[in-house]
């Protein structure tokens, strides 16, 4: 796909997702984040960037582990996230936390800027994951730690059908290769070929625990990744890509009408060499 194209789809996308994010996905990320975050090791006075930041689900608890003697700056390619995180600064009187949005390929920040940076569940969806790494790296001070986390191997992922099932309808365009990062040593090898030194990685399985079949729908087509090109179907075509999606996730069912689905995480941490 084109690059550009990619990042306007990306751009579009999470701001069609912006309004749901929390609703459907706040709590069943949180194993996710709360590995990376572990594995960042964040410290009192630490200035952290937090990349593809989304509404701050991972921003405000990495302000709250760096204190006030800390900073920490997100950043995100969509208007309505960066929106979102700004307004809920001012809400929690998070003054220690800013937002920006930018391009995570072409961060317009000064170099050696930050101790940490972290990026959960973004890198997958870059056009290029080396050059995105290749920047954090670039605003980290020498010896700076980066610590990201991706989705794990597509057959792990029971949600994964959304991706095939939206784009027999309409070209999602979202990202050919979602899970690739999550795949062997895939993300392993992308930081080390980026410049990362002391790479280390832990993979978790999780469950994603949604307490209806309309939460389900409203998760994998409203508020993640395919919102834009859901955003274009019809009455008649959403009700098909419901029960088709439905279908897919059959198997996880409760008779309480939750679903149980299974999903994996890989987090790394590494080093800015220096």
């Amino acid at each position: 796909m084109d690059p550009r194209l990619q990042r306007r789809v990306q751009r579009y996308g999470w701001d069609k997702a912006a309004a749901y994010y929390e609703q459907y996905w706040s709590r069943q990320l949180e194993p996710a984040q709360t590995l990376m975050l572990r594995l960042a090791r964040l410290q009192p006075g630490e200035r952290v960037l937090d990349v593809a930041c989304g509404t701050g689900l991972v921003t405000f608890r990495a302000a709250e582990a760096v204190g006030p003697g800390g900073a920490v700056v997100g950043t995100d390619i969509s208007d309505s996230m960066v929106t979102r995180l700004r307004e809920s600064a001012r809400e929690r009187g998070a003054p220690n936390v800013t937002a920006k949005r930018m391009d995570a390929e072409d961060l317009r920040l000064p170099d050696a800027r930050f101790d940490v940076a972290l990026c959960a569940l973004g890198l997958m969806y870059f056009p290029d994951p080396q050059k995105s790494v290749r920047e954090m790296l670039r605003v980290l001070k020498p010896g700076g730690r980066l610590a990201v986390a991706v989705w794990g191997a597509r057959s792990k992922c029971g949600w994964a059908e959304i991706f095939p099932i939206v784009d027999r309808r309409v070209e999602s365009e979202v990202c050919p290769l979602f899970f690739q990062l999550g795949t062997g040593e895939a993300l392993r090898l992308t930081l080390e070929a980026a410049g990362c030194t002391d790479v280390m990685s832990e993979r978790i399985s999780t469950t994603l625990r949604y307490e209806s079949a309309d939460d389900a729908v409203g998760a994998a087509f409203a508020g993640g990744p395919v919102a834009l090109a859901y955003s274009r179907f019809g009455d008649q075509v959403r009700d098909a890509a419901h029960a088709e999606y439905l279908a897919s996730i059959e198997t996880f069912g409760k008779p309480d009408g939750r679903y149980d689905i299974p999903g994996e995480f890989i987090a790394a941490v590494a080093r800015k060499s220096g």
